[in-house]
């Protein structure tokens, strides 16, 4: 293998430079030198555009050039999101350009495009999303260059990660002693350990240079494009990505946690192997080691190129910190980051002990299945733990926990596995370079007297043993090997014990069965603790032995469950021993990402962290109360008790299906029906809207022999494929595959922006009059008349309230065609609109079919069809309907209490009151704000259509999500739908009072100028 490139070159003026520019490239304009490594690089800005000139060093291979080229090409072809250079071609055509200088000297010569960008190195502040495009970045350029084929590919060249024991020749050349000791033994290690399984990873060409001043950010702080494909390899493909970590994290002071949203997307776009992430972090440390060996070569060579000593600082700083990481944790948690199990053990061992409890003895002389017990809230907000904080002293604590199992007449205390708390202040639980501490336990405590015996609960051997004698550490502990069965594998530890406990104890020694291995010990030894037994079930000790955490950073949770599983598949106490800690936003969203599909969408710029719930208001994970105006599904109000308590009541008595005799089902069809008109008699209970509507078309199906359906324009009646057909809100949508041909849409009778409007006299004569073209449409074609579906006021089409009489003459003309009326309540049913039970009474109607959604349980899955006997006689073919849990005796509870809430409240009354009082203030609010072109609704279901001009009706979309994202800052929730986007949608809990409206339109007073003024 040849030497690096000679770097010891005649520097050339940018006067020289700009001569060659315009003689050879016909470029002219200001010339500024930029930095570079071997070549020498000149920006040129003409009139136009800007470009960048490089004079490679005299020995270049010709070749070498134009395997860049040609990968630029490449690249350019694949139509990538990625920014990179492209070629500018010479005067004559040839994409490098020979030229002899002044001294007689022969260079080569290119001239790219300038891609506009601030380099890496020079922004500021750098967080996770930025991070995240750096990884999606570098994959993106890897995966349009995976085919590309060159004759150059194969070049022996020494920045290839794959030929970094070469560069061990070059450590001579590094002064400082300490720093040539570190490279040395990463080169060492990459040579016997990493190098041989390199060599199995999948290879390909690679940028090989995403460093920090060959990384492009945009002005929204994404990474957009690279420049500098002078290192252009044929290597393995993770070594690119370990260039860009290297480089990433230099000068950070937690460099594994900000880079871990980088290798994380770059494993979303190019999948990388349990291989290929176990070796991440050995060629990040190796890429670094390569880094100081050849700006030592380089420097030796080139003195005065100031540019070699740029990063070189900031390399060994960077090596510094990363000999402080535990080796094993970095790449547990890499794993983790990309979505896998950090530990590829840790399922197999737990699916082991799973199935073998039978195998585990008791670790104490009680056995914890059986025995009495008592179990401690020693979370931040926990009572046990507030107690605790007002005392003075361990000795004080302990007579706390002692006395209360003596009250209880408890054999043992339980301290909770995975509990947040608040009281490791010792200096150790600090996290390096962050305000975050320790703080969730991994073990479960038992709290046992001084002296009780702690028993082997299975076969092993003494792993470790140790004295952790400093303040709230362990004080003695045992930590135990298992290996019960071929592949199997784990480990035990027991903290706190006393002194005597460690005596006579060897590595390596066997421990049986049920054996004593220690005992309690008191706080004078164990730490400064209640006398307690830290168990901790382990499936990687990280090398750590004794040391390893019993309590661990929130930030590294899943990693720690992973690598430390629940201690209750060991103990077996009934209740479980899990605590819930609570997650960060930024967690919730990652995680939401990764596991969920992106067509689950979040509400707001800015998605909220919701943590509990009553009555009319959210509340998130700071406290912060949200006035909900949008949630119509939580009807009578957020966690109502009586709701609640009544669910809770009937699961602790009963929870079957509709094959047995049970007294809540028959009570609740009885009440919910009695709200109808006599003739809707029959009704199934079902578990959402969307298996209402769905089974109202199967009903429709089997009664008419007829398959076709007529829809208004923009209208939603579910998710499941039957009812999507039926949804021009979503076939008509993106993604949506159009109207299918059983199906025909009627115009939405929409008398504000439609195309015949409330001015003009009999207008809902003439939207019903649509409904006749399409069944006649649908008979043309051959296709009889099923039904008619039609929200009694339509919601995804803009809270559009229907014109009087409209459904009135549409059901007359489906009847009379022979199809079934179906009217849709699942949004605005159950006394929302306030005059009325059910929204299609204020249209005079009775339809055939109703369907209601899930405001019948506030929440809780219950859902319902109400029919005819007839038409609940022809779907009876002898093939049963059955739903596993639709009418279950817990929503049918459920279901009762929202009714009697309903009427003992006066919801419906309230709905019509204060629904009054909100639609004049937002009529009010009109009057001085023209953004707002219509207020409509009925009760509590209400639109507010905004437009940027009252004549032409332009809608304003953008600012109609202005307006949301303004009331959310202000504590109000809101929502927009409608065909353009423009309409904010009111349909709140029914328990709204006069209170909540006045503070809303406050609210929307605010917004509204705030979004006038631009604000």
């Amino acid at each position: 293998m040849g030497s690096p490139p000679n770097t010891a070159t005649a520097s050339v003026t940018a006067e020289t430079a700009a001569a060659i520019a315009e003689r050879h490239y016909g470029l002219a304009g200001e010339v500024v030198a930029l930095p570079g490594e071997q070549d020498q690089n000149f920006r040129i800005t003409t009139s136009d555009a800007s470009y960048v000139l490089k004079l490679h060093p005299p020995d270049t291979r010709r070749g070498v050039l134009d395997l860049q080229n040609a990968a630029l090409e490449h690249i350019a072809a694949s139509h990538g999101s990625v920014l990179v250079p492209s070629v500018v071609p010479a005067k004559d055509g040839d994409d490098i350009a020979q030229i002899t200088l002044d001294d007689g000297s022969t260079r080569l010569v290119r001239v790219l495009t300038w891609i506009p960008g601030e380099v890496w190195a020079d922004v500021p502040r750098r967080d996770p999303l930025m991070f995240a495009s750096l990884g999606t970045c570098v994959a993106r350029v890897d995966e349009m260059l995976v085919d590309f084929q060159h004759r150059e590919m194969h070049r022996e060249y020494l920045w290839g990660m794959q030929h970094a024991g070469r560069l061990r020749e070059f450590l001579p050349l590094i002064a400082d002693v300490e720093r040539r000791h570190a490279a040395r033994e990463i080169l060492t290690h990459f040579v016997h350990d990493v190098a041989p399984r390199l060599a199995t990873c999948r290879a390909q060409v690679i940028h090989n240079d995403a460093s920090d001043r060959n990384i492009l950010v945009g002005p929204e702080g994404d990474v957009v494009g690279l420049i500098d494909f002078g290192d252009l390899i044929y290597a393995p493909a993770v070594s690119g990505l370990a260039v860009a970590c290297a480089y990433a994290m230099l000068g950070l002071a937690r460099p594994v946690t900000a880079t871990l949203p980088l290798v994380a997307s770059y494993h979303q776009v190019t999948p990388l192997t349990d291989l290929e992430l176990e070796l991440l972090f050995d060629l990040v440390r190796t890429r670094l080691a390569m880094s100081l060996c050849m700006a030592a070569w380089q420097s030796h060579e080139s003195p005065k190129n100031d540019y070699l000593k740029i990063s070189q600082e900031a390399v060994w700083e960077l090596l510094q910190r990363l000999k402080t990481e535990n080796h094993h944790l970095v790449r547990l948690r890499i794993r983790d980051a990309c979505g896998r199990a950090a530990d590829q053990t840790a399922r197999t061992v737990v699916r082991w002990i799973e199935t073998h409890s039978e195998h585990f003895a008791n670790v104490c002389r009680h056995d914890l299945k059986s025995a009495p017990r008592l179990f401690f809230d020693l979370s931040r907000e926990g009572e046990d733990s507030k107690a605790l904080e007002q005392l003075s002293g361990v000795a004080a604590a302990t007579d706390y926990v002692f006395n209360r199992l003596r009250e209880e007449e408890a054999a043992a205390g339980i301290g909770r596995y995975l509990e947040d708390r608040s009281w490791y202040r010792a200096s150790h639980f600090a996290m390096p370079d962050s305000d975050e501490r320790r703080s969730v336990h991994v073990g479960v405590d038992l709290f046992l007297g001084i002296g009780e015996p702690i028993y082997a609960p299975l076969d092993g051997v003494i792993h470790a043993f140790a004295n952790n004698a400093r303040e709230g550490d362990y004080g003695p502990v045992i930590m135990l090997e298992h290996q019960p069965a071929d592949g199997i594998r784990f480990w035990t530890l027991y903290g706190h014990l006393s002194l005597d406990s460690l005596d006579g104890l060897e590595i390596g020694q066997q421990v049986a069965r049920g054996q004593e291995i220690g005992r309690i010990g008191e706080y004078s030894v164990n730490g400064d603790w209640v006398p307690h037994l830290h168990f901790q079930l382990l499936t990687n000790t990280l090398d750590l032995g004794c040391d390893i955490d019993g309590v661990v950073a929130p930030s590294m949770l899943d990693v720690w469950e992973c690598i430390s599983p629940d201690p209750n598949l060991v103990l077996g106490i009934p209740e479980g021993c899990r605590a819930s800690p609570r997650r960060d936003r930024n967690y919730l969203l990652r995680e939401r990402r990764r596991y969920l599909s992106d067509s689950l969408s979040l509400s707001y710029d800015e998605p909220l962290h919701i943590v509990r719930a009553a009555g009319q208001f959210l509340y998130d994970a700071n406290g912060r109360a949200y006035l909900d105006m949008v949630n119509n599904v939580c009807h009578v109000g957020h966690c109502h008790p009586r709701v609640v308590r009544a669910g809770q009541d009937q699961m602790a008595r009963l929870n079957t299906n509709t094959r047995y005799l049970y007294d809540p089902l028959v009570e609740y069809v009885h009440r919910l029906l009695a709200t109808f008109p006599e003739q809707l008699s029959v009704c199934f209970l079902v578990n959402s809207g969307s298996e209402a509507n769905d089974l109202a078309l199967r009903l429709a199906r089997a009664h008419t022999g007829a398959d076709g359906v007529v829809v208004i324009d923009h209208a939603y009646h579910g998710h499941l494929s039957s009812l999507i057909e039926i949804s021009p809100y979503k076939f008509r949508g993106p993604g949506g595959l159009g109207c299918p041909q059983h199906v025909r849409v009627c115009e939405m009778p929409d008398g504000y922006r439609g195309p015949v409007r409330t001015t003009q006299p009999d207008y809902a004569r003439v939207y019903a009059r649509d409904v006749q073209h399409q069944i006649d449409s649908l008979e043309q074609n051959g296709y009889g008349l099923a039904a008619f579906f039609a929200e009694s006021a339509m919601s995804c089409g803009g809270q559009i309230i229907l014109p009087p009489g409209y459904l009135q003459e549409a059901y007359a003309l489906v009847r009379q065609a022979g199809g079934v009326c179906v009217a849709d309540e699942v949004q605005v049913g159950l006394g929302r609109v306030g005059t009325h039970m059910w929204a299609f009474e204020t249209q005079g109607v009775v339809p055939d079919i109703v369907t209601l959604g899930k405001p019948l349980g506030n929440g809780h899955p219950l859902a319902a069809v109400i029919t005819t006997r007839q038409i609940a006689a022809t779907f009876e073919t002898g093939m049963e309907y059955f739903n596993t849990f639709g009418g279950n005796p817990v929503s049918a509870a459920i279901g009762l209490a929202v009714l009697d809430v309903m009427r003992d409240e006066r919801l419906q009354q309230n709905a019509l009151s204060t629904g009054h009082r909100l639609m004049s203030g937002l009529k009010d609010l009109a009057t001085r704000h023209s953004l707002i072109g219509d207020v409509r609704g009925l009760g509590l279901f209400i639109g507010v259509e905004l437009v940027r001009d009252v004549q032409t009706l332009e809608p304003a979309d953008r600012e109609a999500t202005a307006v949301i994202e303004g009331a959310k800052q202000r504590g109000v929730l809101l929502s927009i739908d409608g065909p353009h986007r423009n309409v904010l949608k009111i349909k709140p809990p029914m328990a709204m009072t006069g209170e909540h409206v006045d503070r809303f339109l406050e609210v929307l007073e605010e917004v509204f100028t705030a979004v006038k003024s631009g604000g």
